[in-house]
């Protein structure tokens, strides 16, 4: 499937300008959510192909601020889930050598800090 850029740069009046240098097709739209549906008609039109018959990938075009405050929150998240996984890895392992030790579902969801439902899970693996 074919697959046409369209950036959008947030204007001064707060509308969102919307471009697919590919074909020329310029629009504009207040909602960012809604831009690949604004100019989903224009791109159809003047590719030929017809609406479904391709995607569209729409890149904001962001100041340098905006940019490096995503970039540094995404980086955080993708470490936050790491952190995240380790952490529920720690707990499962730590939940099956409780179990081992003989630990009832109950005191092992006491030392986890979790209910015995959730130690049961943990142990599970």
């Amino acid at each position: 499937m074919r697959v046409f850029t369209v950036t959008a740069e947030r204007g001064a009046s707060g509308a969102w300008v919307l471009e697919c240098d590919e074909l020329g097709v310029v629009s504009q739209t207040r909602r960012l959510d809604r831009a690949a549906d604004e100019v989903a008609e224009a791109i159809a039109f003047q590719s030929g192909l017809k609406l479904g018959e391709f995607d569209i990938k729409v890149v904001p075009i962001l100041s340098a601020e905006v940019e490096s405050l995503r970039k540094r929150a995404d980086d955080l998240g993708v470490k936050a889930k790491a952190a995240s996984d380790e952490a529920t890895a720690a707990r499962s392992a730590l939940a099956r050598k409780l179990k081992a030790e003989g630990f009832t579902l109950r005191e092992m969801g006491q030392v986890l800090g979790v209910s015995y439902q959730r130690a049961s899970e943990l142990a599970a693996g």
